[in-house]
């Protein structure tokens, strides 16, 4: 007995097929080929990046030892965790009030909210520094108080972004769920952390990576609102690759990368075992 499929695959729908996957195939080699390359190099025992001289960490030992990028990089880190943590208070703030409540001019207020993230990041970072310059915004402070005008120009664009996540999360809340535990005796407060928060919990999680992203490898507006004393990774890396790229350089991305990897892995992972808990459950 023999069996016929009623949709055969003919010879069209094979050469479909493999233009996909070609096409699949080249996408992939067009995001990652380069990345790849720049890890590679990073361990090239050559100051020249089109020649492969042998294998050393020589670079990563160099760039380690260098103080002024070790700084660099601290300052581009505590920017980052400032600014993502800030964030992620008002940005919830503003998505709960967008959410829950209805006032005059809500929507007025929803589009001012979104200019960060429609206008240019150049136009952004001329606006801040004609702004702190206004202000007489002091400078020669100690640290970490001379990053204060970088971590509020970050915390300008960052949150709402953060804003925009979260509200999305909110949309497929029960607000029943929440009816219930205040009929249980639970104050705002008590619906709030055990019911609204673990439903909000991915959108917090993903838009702390979102912002603490944006952050850590933001140029255009830390360019213009950085001083000589605050300088971050991504502006030390333009002043060193302004003569040529080298292996240094590609370590101390490869570095930068190796963070922001390790970061979502821990981020996803911590977002799946608490996705495993029921959302629907109160402890009175």
């Amino acid at each position: 007995m023999s069996f016929r499929s009623n949709n055969p695959i003919g010879p069209l729908d094979y050469s479909r097929r493999t233009w996909m996957k070609l096409i699949l195939l080249g996408t992939f080699v067009f995001l990652y080929a380069p990345i790849i390359t720049l890890v590679a190099f990073s361990f090239n025992d050559s100051r020249r990046n089109i020649v492969w001289r042998g294998f050393t960490f020589k670079y990563y030992e160099k760039a380690w030892n260098n103080s002024s990028l070790v700084e660099a990089f601290a300052n581009s880190l505590t920017i980052a965790l400032l600014s993502t943590l800030i964030s992620v208070v008002l940005g919830t703030m503003t998505a709960i009030l967008l959410w829950r409540f209805r006032f005059p001019g809500k929507a007025g207020y929803e589009g001012l909210m979104s200019l960060p993230i429609v206008i240019p990041e150049i136009c952004l970072g001329v606006a801040m520094m004609a702004f702190f310059s206004r202000i007489g915004w002091p400078s020669g402070l100690h640290w970490p108080l001379n990053l204060a005008a970088i971590t509020i120009a970050h915390i300008s664009f960052s949150f709402p972004f953060v804003t925009v996540v979260i509200r999305a999360r909110l949309a497929s809340f029960n607000r029943e769920l929440e009816e219930a535990a205040k009929d249980l005796g639970a104050g705002e407060w008590q619906a709030f952390k055990n019911i609204l928060i673990p439903h909000m919990r991915p959108g917090l999680i993903a838009a702390a990576l979102l912002a603490f992203t944006l952050s850590l490898d933001d140029f255009v507006i830390t360019f213009f609102t950085s001083g000589p004393d605050t300088i971050t990774l991504p502006i030390k890396i333009y002043s060193m690759i302004r003569f040529s790229v080298t292996p240094e350089v590609n370590a101390v991305s490869s570095v930068l990368i190796a963070v922001t990897l390790i970061m979502t892995t821990l981020a996803l992972w911590f977002q799946g075992r608490n996705g495993n808990q029921p959302e629907d459950t109160f402890h009175g």
